[in-house]
């Protein structure tokens, strides 16, 4: 392989097919126009890489550290004796809450720098991940719309994203629910490497301070829904041994339906971001203080 990957563009305002690179071998150099290319394009996919578990990490760590809490694991809905996972099972109901787009850990102090996820088993149809790129939601709205939105800020809650689908979730101190309270972040977010602006927001957010629920609700699904559009949108169609990272930062990101009979396992990496720019202040989450504390699951994903 060479030191220098080919970076193919995706016909769309994000993301490029990285090829002529291993992975599990990489060099310096090559890593140096990775990096280079993650914060030009917001979405790289590896095709065919097949990484382990060590070696993705180890790509990984190239980002940054893992996220507290976060090592690399499985999005699956498989059990652990091989059976599918049914509405009755906590990941089940995780899974299917991250079919809404979203960023990574808002509902955390510490929201994520980058995303990783490689493919080991897929469906015969659907499981798609779809990336949509902020920056360019951000530059298309008009100037009074931007305005608008700038000191504007929305709290952030997996307990309140997962009750708007019907899923009810306990307190019970694993990642997402926890008594640490919501984040507020500001709904438009600089950049901390590129400079540029992009929306953040995504399902997780709720109760923008100084508007009432319903204009809050109806100004985040507004934006979303004008902001997850082509072209600024990337449906990747897995295949085994697929890899794709994202910068978790300006872009967002959700699982496509498909047929949960057949078996769907995703490798995952989340990075941590840096508390100098994606550590947020937190107030008190009222439903999730309703929930005592409950045993944690066997295996449960968020995003």
């Amino acid at each position: 392989m060479s030191d220098v990957p080919t970076f193919t563009p995706i016909d769309a305002t994000l993301g490029a097919v990285v090829t002529d690179v291993d992975l599990n071998a990489l060099s310096d150099v090559a890593w140096a126009g990775i990096h280079t290319a993650f914060l030009r394009y917001g979405v790289l996919v590896f095709p065919g890489q097949h990484l382990g578990q060590e070696a993705q990490w180890a790509f990984a760590h190239r980002f940054g550290d893992r996220m507290e809490g976060r090592a690399t694991g499985r999005i699956s809905n498989q059990r652990r004796d091989g059976s599918m996972t049914t509405a009755k099972d906590e990941a089940f109901r995780l899974q299917r809450g991250n079919e809404g787009w979203h960023i990574d850990s808002t509902y955390m102090p510490l929201a994520a720098k980058a995303g990783m996820l490689s493919a080991l088993q897929v469906p015969s149809a659907g499981g798609q991940t779809e990336f949509a790129d902020m920056r360019a939601a951000w530059d298309a709205l008009d100037a009074a719309t931007q305005e608008k939105l700038e000191g504007l800020s929305a709290y952030h809650s997996l307990y309140r994203s997962q009750a708007s689908i019907g899923f009810i979730h306990r307190t019970d101190h694993r990642y997402g629910f926890h008594t640490k309270g919501a984040p507020l972040r500001p709904l438009v977010k600089r950049h901390p490497e590129t400079g540029r602006k992009a929306i953040y927001a995504g399902r997780h957010a709720y109760s923008i301070p100084g508007m009432g629920t319903e204009e809050s609700e109806r100004l985040l699904g507004d934006l979303m829904a004008a902001a997850c559009q082509p072209p600024r949108v990337y449906s990747h169609n897995w295949q085994v041994g697929d890899l794709a990272v994202w910068d978790n930062r300006c872009v967002m990101h959700r699982a496509a339906p498909y047929d949960t009979s057949e078996p769907r396992v995703l490798q995952s990496t989340r990075i941590s971001g840096d508390p100098a720019t994606e550590l947020a202040p937190t107030t008190a989450d009222p439903l999730a203080e309703e929930f005592a504390p409950g045993p944690a699951p066997q295996s449960a994903a968020v995003g």
